[in-house]
């Protein structure tokens, strides 16, 4: 019995480090992409995640919501923290702070 256990065991944090590699894989490139869209430097190539917990879904499935955060640059000397959030494999938010509006956009 223990052995069945034991094997379960294994084979759930196996799958959950799995899991968490194409999370983080998603949240690279999704940070990547929203980075090169703002015309700032990913710094890096580096995502650590802060947290991870289990939340219900929309449809009230049992998923994992992870947050990792990671560095941006918008002048190529600094650096600037940014997060993005996950619910599942899907990216509910992703942060990458408040800058100066250019001048040549506006709000309306």
């Amino acid at each position: 019995m223990m052995g069945i256990a034991g094997l379960a065991g294994v084979l759930a944090l196996a799958w959950l480090w799995l899991d968490g590699v194409r999370a983080r894989d998603l949240a690279v490139l999704a940070a990547r992409r929203a980075c090169q869209s703002e015309g700032l430097q990913f710094l890096d190539e580096s995502m650590s995640i802060d947290s991870l917990r289990p939340v219900r879904n929309d449809a009230g499935r049992l998923t994992l919501r992870r947050v990792y955060s990671f560095e941006y640059s918008d002048t190529g000397d600094n650096r600037q923290p940014g997060s993005i959030v996950l619910l599942g494999h899907r990216v509910l938010m992703l942060n990458i702070g408040l800058r100066p509006m250019p001048s040549d956009r506006t709000l309306h």
